[in-house]
């Protein structure tokens, strides 16, 4: 039984008590019996609203998880291209990680693009060989 359901009921025994309209307090009860009415109506406005509230977040997450699905598979990463060799930096200021082509660290720095911290890369010494050096490279891996 709804509140509404509920209210009505009160207001038919009331009536069925056949009490006299004149008196103070009939003219009260049936104003409390107004105002139940008022607020069991408002109570059923609301939940009729929050359940469309409910209905339309459902969508939206729903919506949300096929688009993260689709972006974010788990078995698969911003790094993961197939023809660019991308290296994954933490910025030393806002701890974000960035995935950044070796052309760009190449270059020798950017610009953090989370916070705007200056990033310099230092690649001198660092050996690209994979272990597979031979005598003729200067990577300096041997030295």
């Amino acid at each position: 039984m709804t509140i509404t359901e509920k209210v009505a009921y009160v207001r038919g025994l009331v009536e069925g008590l056949k009490l006299e309209k004149d008196k103070k307090e009939t003219k009260i009860i049936m104003e409390i019996i107004d105002v139940l009415d008022d607020m069991a109506l408002t109570v059923s406005d609301i939940e009729e609203g929050y359940n469309d509230v409910c209905d339309q977040l459902d969508a939206v997450d729903e919506d949300l998880y096929l688009l993260e699905k689709e972006c974010y598979n788990e078995d698969s990463c911003c790094c993961d291209e197939d023809e660019d060799i991308f290296y994954e930096v933490t910025c030393p200021s806002c701890k974000e990680t960035t995935c950044l082509s070796e052309d760009i660290l190449l270059k020798g720095g950017i610009d953090c693009p989370n916070c705007g911290e200056s990033l310099e890369f230092d690649l001198e010494g660092i050996c690209n060989c994979e272990d597979n050096c031979d005598d003729d490279c200067d990577c300096g891996c041997k030295d």
